[in-house]
């Protein structure tokens, strides 16, 4: 009886994945983990996480004329209670949002 091999684990490219729907929010498979290539401006979603860039550059506007500059691997940890929109400075910028459980 020849031996079975387990599957090869595939590893998922988050920027690909992202830039698949441009402007939207894709979730990754088994859990609340979104990505989103930035296409424009876009408003976050009322969630406290981490959100951090992957690639590109993005702004971060807050209330009260703060704002937020993302550079890759940097991130900003965004509050449920605290609105925010984000456009990219550059072309293929692409966020992680991880919210909290």
């Amino acid at each position: 009886m020849p031996a079975t091999r387990p599957d090869v684990p595939q590893s998922l490219h988050l920027a690909r994945l992202a830039q698949g729907s441009p402007g939207e929010w894709v979730r990754l498979p088994g859990g609340r983990v979104r990505v989103v290539n930035l296409s424009g401006t876009l408003t976050g979603p009322a969630e406290t996480g981490w959100l951090v860039c992957l690639s590109g550059e993005a702004v971060v506007d807050l209330p009260l004329s703060n704002f937020v500059r993302l550079r890759p691997a940097e991130g900003y940890r965004v509050r449920a209670e605290e609105p925010w929109t984000a456009f990219g400075t550059k072309g293929g910028t692409v966020l992680i949002l991880t919210p909290d459980e």
